[in-house]
């Protein structure tokens, strides 16, 4: 006896006739053989893909163009299942990775210390000492000296002054706030207003026009140091790599020419 499929879109009456049932293996036998040609045509046309990828590929490679990259398959799964296996390599218990070296927050300067002492002690019990939690902060502030120079009056006339010290340049700013501004602006990329904004909020009062002054003026010696860093790491390398380059821009071609080496870019 015939039995439909249960996904069957029809209802079909039962019992059926004979010549139903015939229809109905036929169109059966009929399916299965689409089905197989249908996955023959599916592998035929993923092989057909391969074999394109691979001709673009070495086309790319006879016209001077890099070819598609062989992308590794990924370790995760097996990292995971190792971390799995091994229940004591893991963070938090077990023997921590690289044990046998000091912890990095040991070569750590400290600046300020605390003692935390233990609520409810209960009577009788035994000082173990303390478990050392060092945590790296970050002061970023105001810090405003003022400068008593001495005066001195001469039987002569004369007045003398005393002099600031010679790091400040005569400037009304220190030298940890001028080169603070300087890395910001140069390698941060931080603008000149931004840097205005964020010493206002600091509570540092510093004009626009002595931040730009600042920037782009008395910096003879970086000049000097630029100026001589070639020379230097031309005399001291034992390799150098140079390469050029060149662009259109504004109707003009321009050049430039990168010497490079270990220590040094």
């Amino acid at each position: 006896m015939f039995s439909p499929p249960a996904n069957f879109p029809f209802e079909l009456p039962a019992p059926l006739p004979e010549e139903g049932l015939l229809w109905l293996r036929s169109l059966a036998t009929r399916l299965d053989q689409l089905a197989a040609e249908n996955a023959e045509l599916k592998e035929r046309v993923l092989q057909q893909a391969e074999t394109i990828r691979e001709l673009r590929d070495e086309i790319a490679v006879l016209k001077g163009q890099k070819g598609r990259p062989a992308m590794k398959p990924s370790r995760m799964d097996k990292e995971t299942d190792k971390n799995k296996d091994d229940q004591t390599g893991g963070r938090g218990r077990g023997k921590r990775r690289n044990s046998d070296q000091p912890a990095k927050t040991a070569r750590l300067d400290i600046h300020e210390e605390r003692r935390i002492a233990v609520d409810d002690v209960p009577e009788g019990s035994r000082f173990l000492g303390h478990r050392a939690f060092t945590v790296q902060d970050l002061r970023i502030g105001a810090h405003n000296a003022r400068f008593l120079l001495e005066r001195w009056a001469t039987p002569d006339g004369r007045v003398l002054t005393a002099a600031c010290p010679p790091e400040l340049g005569g400037l009304h700013f220190g030298p940890r706030l001028r080169a603070f501004l300087l890395y910001q602006h140069h390698h941060c990329h931080v603008t000149q207003p931004k840097l205005h904004k964020q010493l206002r909020e600091w509570g540092i009062e510093r004009s626009v026009g002595q931040i730009d002054a600042l920037l782009t003026s008395g910096q003879e010696a970086f000049s000097a140091e630029k100026s001589s860093l070639l020379k230097t790491v031309l005399a001291i390398s034992s390799a150098i790599t140079v390469d050029d380059s060149g662009a259109r821009h504004q109707g003009r071609n321009g050049y430039v020419t990168v010497v490079s080496g270990p220590t040094f870019a």
